[in-house]
């Protein structure tokens, strides 16, 4: 059975420097794929504060091999350290390090180390310790639901998040069959909530929305059909389906979608589900629809 290692570098950038890592404009940046699921989660939190100015990014090629993510050359380029494989970041911080290798990463570039390589605290850094540098910040941790955050944070991604990848990547038929009845309970009990509020937390969309929302862009596209996720398509939910779009549709995270990526990636790089590497062609899902729920 398909397990996700822990992340290993979960330092803590604060406001204050108490953590040993204050916040401060042009110290951080974030090494990032556009393909992976956790690391898009950065991607829009970044884009959605307005720290662009204040933490720098840099973006690996989606054509994951055996050598690991990769600083390819043209629009895959590492401007900070000039690393041809994100592996560098890793040793570089931890000479014996001999884990699992994966993105979001957030750099220090004045200790030249890794702080977090966890994408959920990365996320969460983004929207409270960096806040007094955003330029547009907004709450995506209101106090008043923070408990409920954390909560439905942990359910969606033990039955919904990972699951995709306990499925798609199962070996027996009884773990794959399980795995997909998880997930779609969850699918539905989510389309049941979002009858009745526009986000999950009410009319403005908070953390957990945006972890959903990078699973759910990817459902039709990879995961209904590399995957095998094959109860329902993201298009056939009442409510799921309209609320995907209006998250598609809010200012600057169209943007940070590239289903280009996001298919070459998966179709490309697991030759043990998808042994010829060809890539699906584009589900017709059309985001751009109105989503009616404002």
């Amino acid at each position: 059975m398909f397990r996700r290692p822990p992340s290993r570098f979960r330092d803590w950038v604060s406001a204050d420097g108490s953590s040993g890592f204050p916040a401060e404009r042009g110290r951080y940046h974030l090494y990032v794929a556009r393909a992976c699921p956790w690391a898009h989660r950065t991607i829009i939190g970044r884009e959605l504060m307005g720290l662009d100015e204040a933490i720098s990014i840099s973006f690996l090629d989606p054509i994951r091999d055996a050598r690991g993510w990769r600083f390819s050359g043209a629009d895959y380029v590492d401007e900070v350290n000039r690393f041809e494989f994100l592996s560098q970041a890793y040793e570089a911080t931890d000479a014996a390090y001999a884990g699992r290798v994966s993105v979001p990463v957030l750099w220090d570039r004045e200790r030249g180390r890794i702080v977090n390589n966890e994408s959920a605290d990365i996320l969460r850094m983004l929207s409270t310790a960096f806040r007094d540098l955003a330029a547009h910040p907004v709450d995506l941790y209101p106090h008043e639901h923070a408990a409920a955050i954390d909560a439905l944070n942990r359910h969606t991604y033990l039955t919904l998040n990972d699951a995709v990848y306990r499925a798609g990547f199962a070996r027996r038929q009884e773990v794959y069959e399980r795995e997909v009845r998880t997930l779609f309970a969850t699918l539905d009990e989510l389309d049941g909530r979002l009858g009745g509020s526009r986000f999950l937390f009410g009319d403005a969309p908070v953390e957990t929305d945006w972890r959903l929302f990078t699973t759910l862009v990817r459902f039709d596209a990879v995961y209904h059909i590399h995957f095998k996720c094959s109860v329902r398509k993201l298009v056939e939910y009442e409510n799921l389906w309209p609320y995907l779009r209006d998250l598609y549709q809010w200012p600057g995270v169209a943007a940070t979608v590239s289903f280009e990526e996001i298919r070459a990636h998966y179709y490309r790089t697991h030759p043990h589900i998808n042994p010829t590497g060809l890539v699906a062609v584009q589900p017709a899902d059309d985001f751009s629809a109105p989503p009616g729920r404002g």
